[in-house]
């Protein structure tokens, strides 16, 4: 089951003590601090023991259409990786 965002936004509010209204503008400011980084600088976004969240190259390469068995050339490009901190890992088992 997946916590939505209003869930996610009650429970910070009530961990931090604060207002949902001031824990909602945490959150967006934490998405846009890691749009930007992604999509800007490509730098990488680390809070210990959690995760990271990085810009990656993506090479150029050859793929194939699955539905014709077409090879196609696919552009180089980015792509995101997210790395799952020990404290999170540690936590899944």
């Amino acid at each position: 089951m997946a916590i939505s965002r209003n869930e996610l936004v009650a429970a910070l509010a009530s961990k931090a003590g604060t207002s949902k209204t001031e824990a909602d503008a945490v959150l967006s400011a934490f998405s846009e601090i890691l749009v930007e980084a992604v999509s800007g600088t490509g730098d990488k976004v680390s809070i210990p023991g959690i995760l990271s969240v990085e810009r990656v190259e993506r090479a150029a390469r050859v793929g194939r259409n699955p539905s014709t068995g077409e090879t196609i050339d696919i552009p180089a490009g980015h792509g995101v990786k997210l790395s799952v901190g020990s404290r999170l890992k540690a936590a899944a088992k």
